[in-house]
Parts: C-alpha cells; sequence; structure tokens
C-alpha cells in the first residue's frame, strides 16, 4: 500500500460577535455526547443559526475536541482550582479560540465566551472565566521557546512558564496535555514504532487532513490541469488514481464541474486500496457490509460487479444514491437498509467486503472525537461487533469466493490478529494478501488515512 500524508487546518473568514455560537458550542458538550461533531447540525437546526454562525459553532467545537488535551491544560494552568465541568467547558471553548482560532480576534473571543458564560451559569461564573482568559492572554507570547512544556505545538505560541508536563518525565502524560492524544494511545504505538514515531502520529492528527481526490474517469493528468484552472494546487499521490489538495480546498472543489459531472470523487488512497483488493469483476455477484457511505461500493460497481450495498443504518445508506448517480453507477448497485445479515442467502457471492466498524485510530484527523472514546470497553464493544460481522460476511461467500476484511484501524487486534484468529478456526479460508498503512506527515504523497485490508480466499 503507498505511503500517507495528512494536512493543514484551513481558516474561515473573521468571526466576531454573538454569543450565540458559544453557547452552542457549550451545550453540545454539556450534553454529555460522545459525537459532538455529529451533534452541529441538530443544535444549529434548533436555534435556525445563519450559515455564518453555524460555521463558527462547527469551528469552535472541531478545534475544542481536536486540541481538547491542550485545552485541558491551559485551563489546569491558569484556573488555581478546581472548576465545575461546566465552567472548564467554557473556558475550553474560549481558550480554543484565542489559541488557535486565527480569524476570530482575542477580545471577540473573551467577551463573547463571558456573555456566553454569563448567560448560561451566571454572572459570578462570566467574571471568573474573564479572569482567567485574560491571565492566559497576559501570559501568551509570540513565537517559540524551544521549551516543550511551555510552546504550543504547530502553532506560533508559547507561554511565559511552564503549562504543559515534562516530556523527558511524564513523555506520555505530555502527549496528552501538547499532542492531545490520550496516553494510552501514545503508550501502544510507543511500543510499537517506537516514541518518535508515537509523538509523529499524534502531531499528524493534530491537523485536519489534506483532501484526497480519486480521478473516476480519464486521466489524473487531465484532472490535474482541471483543479489547477480553477486555483487549486493538486499534488500526486503515490496511487496513480489519486490527487491530493490542501483541506481548504473542499467547498470548490464540490461546487467544480469534474465533480457534478462524475469524474473527481472524494476518497482515500486507504480506502480505495482496500476496494480495489478484492478484484471485482464485470458479472460478479458482491456483497459490501458496512458500505454507507458508499466509495469503497463505487469502487466495486465501477468494474461491472453487480453490488449489494448493506448498511444497518438506513441514513447513511440513503448518502449512496446521489453519488453513484453522480457517478454513473447506480444501476450496478442494489442498497439494502438491513440489521440483520441472515437476510442475505448464504454461499452466494462471489466477493464479500467487510469494511468494519473500529477504533478508528488510522482516521484520527478527520475523526478527532475517536481519540477520547478508545479504551477497553469501547474495544470489546467492537470486537464483539467485527466477530459477527466477519462470520456473517464469510458465510455468505461461495466456496472458491473472496472476502476482504478493512478497517481505517492501526490496531493489530482488529486487523491482522482478528483475521488470522479466523483463519486458525477456518480451515477452508486462507491468506492470499494484506497491506496497511500509517498516516504521513503534511504535505506528503501517500495515504492520508491510516488502515489495514486482508484478503482471504475460501476453498473450492
Amino acid at each position: 500500500m503507498p505511503p500517507s500524508c495528512a494536512a493543514r487546518a484551513s481558516s474561515p473568514a473573521t468571526f466576531s460577535g454573538s454569543d450565540v455560537p458559544r453557547q452552542a458550542a457549550w451545550n453540545v458538550l454539556r450534553s454529555g455526547t460522545e459525537t459532538p461533531l455529529r451533534a452541529v447540525d441538530r443544535e444549529a437546526d434548533r436555534r435556525s443559526l445563519e450559515p455564518r454562525d453555524r460555521a463558527l459553532l462547527r469551528r469552535i467545537l472541531g478545534t475544542e475536541v481536536r486540541r481538547r488535551g491542550t485545552l485541558r491544560a491551559i485551563v489546569r494552568a491558569f484556573a488555581h482550582g478546581k472548576l465545575s465541568q461546566d465552567l472548564a467547558a467554557h473556558l475550553r471553548l474560549g481558550f480554543a479560540q484565542i489559541f488557535f482560532l486565527d480569524r476570530v480576534p482575542p477580545h471577540a473571543a473573551v467577551s463573547e465566551t463571558v456573555r456566553a458564560t454569563s448567560d448560561t451559569v451566571g454572572l459570578s461564573k462570566g467574571r471568573t472565566v474573564n479572569a482567567i482568559l485574560r491571565a492566559a492572554l497576559r501570559a501568551r507570547r509570540s513565537g517559540t521557546s524551544g521549551d516543550p512544556t511551555r510552546d504550543i505545538v504547530g502553532r506560533d505560541w508559547t507561554f511565559e512558564s511552564p503549562v504543559f508536563r515534562d516530556p523527558r518525565e511524564h513523555p506520555l502524560l505530555w502527549a496528552e496535555d501538547a499532542l492531545s492524544m490520550p496516553s494510552a494511545l501514545i503508550k501502544r504505538w510507543t511500543k510499537r514504532f517506537g516514541e518518535e514515531r508515537a509523538f509523529e502520529l499524534g502531531r499528524t492528527y493534530l491537523e485536519e487532513p489534506d483532501l484526497s481526490v480519486r480521478v473516476a474517469r480519464g486521466e489524473r493528468a487531465a484532472a490535474r490541469a482541471e483543479l489547477e484552472a480553477l486555483e487549486l494546487a493538486p499534488r500526486d499521490s503515490a496511487h496513480p488514481q489519486v490527487l491530493i489538495l490542501d483541506a481548504d480546498a473542499t467547498e470548490t472543489l464540490l461546487s467544480s464541474a469534474p465533480f457534478e459531472e462524475g469524474r473527481l470523487t472524494v476518497q482515500g488512497e486507504t480506502a480505495l486500496a482496500a476496494a480495489e483488493l478484492l478484484r471485482t469483476e464485470a458479472g460478479e455477484r458482491v456483497l459490501d457490509l458496512c458500505a454507507a457511505p458508499g466509495g469503497k461500493t463505487a469502487v466495486l460497481a465501477a468494474s461491472g460487479a453487480t453490488v449489494v450495498a448493506a448498511d444497518r443504518s438506513p441514513s447513511r445508506l440513503a448518502r449512496l444514491a446521489p453519488g453513484l448517480r453522480r457517478l454513473g453507477l447506480a444501476q450496478n448497485v442494489q442498497p439494502v437498509a438491513s440489521l440483520n445479515c441472515a437476510a442475505f442467502p448464504r454461499a452466494v457471492f462471489d466477493a464479500v467486503l467487510v469494511d468494519a466498524p473500529c477504533s478508528n485510530t488510522g482516521v484520527l484527523g478527520a475523526r478527532p472525537g475517536a481519540r477520547w472514546r478508545f479504551g477497553p470497553s469501547a474495544m470489546r464493544s467492537l470486537a464483539a461487533v467485527q466477530t459477527e460481522l466477519l462470520a456473517a460476511g464469510a458465510a455468505r461467500t461461495r466456496p472458491g469466493g473472496r472476502l476482504v476484511w478493512s478497517t481505517c484501524s492501526l490496531e493489530p487486534e482488529e486487523n491482522e490478529r482478528r483475521v488470522r484468529a479466523f483463519l486458525t478456526e477456518h480451515a477452508d479460508w486462507s491468506l492470499a494478501a494484506e497491506c496497511s498503512a500509517l498516516p504521513a506527515q503534511p504535505g506528503g504523497t501517500g495515504p492520508i488515512d491510516g488502515g489495514y485490508a486482508a484478503l482471504i480466499v475460501r476453498a473450492g
């Protein structure tokens, strides 16, 4: 599988006054949802937010989730005492704007965060927040010092005194503070890849990923020229069908003729490689379990195969249709919303793709909230689902057929160990190929995302 690439964050137009998006962001955090970014549209609709305020809400919440460890450390350094969860959430949201959203003026970040706090938890709490935010602003300095206990990773800001724990004494705790990465993840990555590579992964995941674009029709050189004509700056990926754009190119790409006419589509190299590993052919009958949002389904259908695209979520499955129509592939795909794998006949499919629910540790740039859900309990729950899905997919593969197991995880127990455990228990299956990828640093030419895929074959 080709190497990889992650990216730089983009900045929206200048934002300033209105405490409503700040209140909305605080309300989402206060709800206790494990997926705050999925709640953005629901909260914005409830408050009838204008597009500008909706964008600010998404930006503030996204930054809080991505940089939560750093924001917690800053709160801890300047609050000087135990705070309620409600007050700490307001402070994290305020610091997210002050230290990470360049287009939000500091005075607006402070005044509107104070107003949102006063409106939601009281005037006295608003005064407390005002004092803490201003204390941190006074301690902030431009540039970097070279001291990892003072510098904000990836930003040109430092503090006059230590804020983060010392990596020489407590490397895992420093990573929680400075890289906003739970120590459990850094610890397991350090054991596998070494500390330097583990920290490198953490730094990569601090940024929004670049945009990976697959050339669905035509030549990559022609697609590159079309994108350059739109004043975008495409880079060639190691995959011959993929171009990489900066993250802020999304809006321009999605409204462009090459995208609307189905010549280009958004798809990561790692996901593309997993679908290609199945090597579907015209006339074959293929089952795609966990098909939404449909990127891999489109690759399978483009070969001329007939694809049954299944997903347990009707709302997620509904997202397949527009993309398939745009790519001219809808006639090759039969969407099926089903919670029950028994709905599909056994041993009849030439090929099966099981793109399994997982910990998402290969895509923490795109799904930053997944890092805060990682842990033993979540892994046990996922393991049960994964075991069931692999068994169900295998049972629906005909003798002589093949199956690809894929995840967007870096964790062995979801990847190679899962496949080998299955093969140990099923003598009529064998491993034909496998590939894995780590996300590269910003500006590279390989996969933006990390992940794993294995091709296993059933004896005829």
